[in-house]
């Protein structure tokens, strides 16, 4: 049992999992049905995830045959084994200062900065009616959908398991799906304005100088 105490630890999975949640929600803050309905696909894919990194190791016990096998000299019922990208290109010192592990951070980090850069420009857009197109919205269309992806990503770097690696394209299909339609509402609304702004800034891929500014006209 002093192997797999870092499992069964099912009060970590739900402190974990709210305090992210509401650290998310505190920079999101969704108001529409389609916002709720993009932060629950985020929230459901990090309660998935704590539960296997501190309730059940799920997959590492799915995997563990070809795992003991292929990888004799780790010990697979030891919580650090869940950095399984660590333990698989034979990072054998602490997985926390690991290359997978750090580069998953600086996604994590940056995706919550994205997200709050990106909702205090919405919001101002938002209470004045006007289109969002400076900061983030400069250079991305979808800044905040591109957030969430970040950070989902940065957690699969850090600990992946089968259902968030199997959960991962379906919600970044369903967020290019959301925003496919909040660009036909924009468009809607907007006109000119938004096809001028949508002709000369990208949806998720950044260019590396920002889109010039552009009249609502």
């Amino acid at each position: 049992m002093t192997e797999t105490s870092g499992y069964g630890l099912w009060s970590l999975v739900i402190i974990n999992s709210v305090v992210f949640i509401v650290f998310a929600f505190s920079f999101f803050k969704p108001q529409t049905k389609r916002d709720w309905r993009s932060f629950g696909a985020f929230s459901a894919f990090l309660v998935a995830l704590f539960t296997e990194m501190y309730g059940f190791p799920l997959t590492l016990y799915f995997l563990s045959g070809w795992l003991q096998s292929n990888y004799p000299e780790v010990n697979w019922l030891s919580h650090d084994a869940g950095h399984l990208l660590e333990m698989i290109f034979g990072w054998r010192a602490n997985p926390h200062f690991g290359p997978f592990h750090v580069l998953s951070m600086v996604f994590i980090g940056g995706g919550f900065w994205l997200l709050a850069a990106a909702w205090k420009v919405l919001y101002a857009a938002q209470q004045h009616h006007t289109l969002a197109m400076s900061g983030p919205y400069a250079r991305l269309r979808h800044p905040q959908y591109v957030a969430f992806i970040m950070i989902m990503f940065g957690f699969l770097l850090q600990w992946p398991t089968i259902l968030t690696v199997l959960m991962f394209p379906v919600l970044v299909y369903m967020y290019v799906r959301l925003a496919r339609r909040e660009e036909q509402e924009a468009a809607k609304e907007f006109g000119e304005a938004y096809a001028r702004y949508a002709a000369q800034t990208p949806a998720f891929l950044p260019r590396w100088r920002a889109a010039p500014r552009i009249g609502h006209g």
